[in-house]
């Protein structure tokens, strides 16, 4: 199950022949967590508030991504973005926030997301595109309330969100190096210093700790031990969206009872191959899973 309390309606302007080329697709944080599971193989429910004109349009497109959407019926509208990617830049025309959830309407997405979380494997927690959404308490209760029952809780979060989610306990935590720096838990970019921010994240609540870092390798902290994450350098298209496609590949492993280091191999090819793609969380799972071959993960050298 991914938790996506308000997903996104992307549209982006591409060059076709010189000519306009528009394209309309579901977006946010968990929509391309879900379509990165959804491209290796593994069955995955989306928990989602749909609603307003963007909504509507949202039902539609979830469906077509072999992902199966849960939905609480909600008056909120969904946000939902305009990009100009015809030159080398991405320039932004419109960018449309979601409307905050009511009382009423949270109660449903939580009542939605717990159910279907109780009936899976493991459980995604990711964040809306617009803070105010949902509040950060939800993301406490919501993994404190899965893993009391048995779900394998994983999140990709940042700032509050992440302080919450933290106090409610986690199986496996993915941040990136910059959300680290942001969050005030690492005071650099050296390894020592981000090291000692992902044990900070255990220390709080995390059992094992994922942080991207860009062009450099992927640090690991679990089981006591650091690993790094290395493989083949591959040429970037769009960087953005990497670290979704790796939370997805990882949580889909861990589903099918892949082991811990395996699957970080995984999450780690997900997320490098789908920078050479346009589309996020579109990367293909046979493509995945033979480039993870090449993944080394390797025990890191510091203190």
């Amino acid at each position: 199950m991914v938790f996506a309390p308000s997903p996104l309606l992307t549209v982006t302007v591409e060059d076709l022949g010189g000519e306009p080329d528009l394209h309309l697709h579901a977006g946010g944080q968990g929509v391309w967590q879900a379509r990165m599971i959804a491209s290796l193989g593994v069955p995955v429910a989306l928990c989602a508030a749909l609603g307003g004109e963007v909504g509507q349009v949202l039902r539609h497109l979830l469906g077509e991504n072999g992902i199966e959407h849960v939905q609480a019926p909600v008056t909120a509208r969904n946000g939902a973005y305009v990009h100009d990617r015809r030159s080398e830049e991405r320039q932004e025309i419109a960018d449309v926030p979601g409307d905050p959830l009511s009382r009423h309407e949270l109660d449903a997405v939580y009542e939605t997301a717990l159910l279907q979380g109780i009936r899976s494997t493991v459980s995604i927690l990711s964040g809306p595109s617009d803070r105010r959404t949902v509040p950060a308490e939800v993301y406490r209760r919501l993994a404190a309330d899965l893993r009391s029952n048995g779900c394998v809780v994983v999140a990709d979060l940042a700032g509050e969100r992440l302080n919450a989610v933290l106090e409610g306990g986690l199986d496996l935590v993915k941040v990136s190096h910059e959300e680290l720096l942001d969050d005030g838990r690492a005071d650099s970019e050296d390894a020592e210093a981000l090291v000692r921010g992902m044990r900070s994240l255990r220390d709080e609540g995390a059992e094992t700790v994922v942080l991207s870092r860009a062009d450099d390798p992927a640090l690991i902290l679990a089981e006591g031990e650091v690993w790094e994450a290395h493989m083949p350098r591959l040429h970037p298209v769009d960087p953005r969206g990497a670290g979704d496609s790796m939370t997805g590949a990882i949580a889909a492993e861990l589903a099918v009872g892949t082991p811990l280091k395996d699957a970080i191999k995984v999450g780690a090819a997900a997320g490098a191959l789908n920078v050479t793609r346009h589309g996020l969380g579109s990367s293909s799972g046979p493509g995945v899973r033979e480039l993870a071959e090449l993944v080394e993960l390797r025990s890191w050298g510091g203190p």
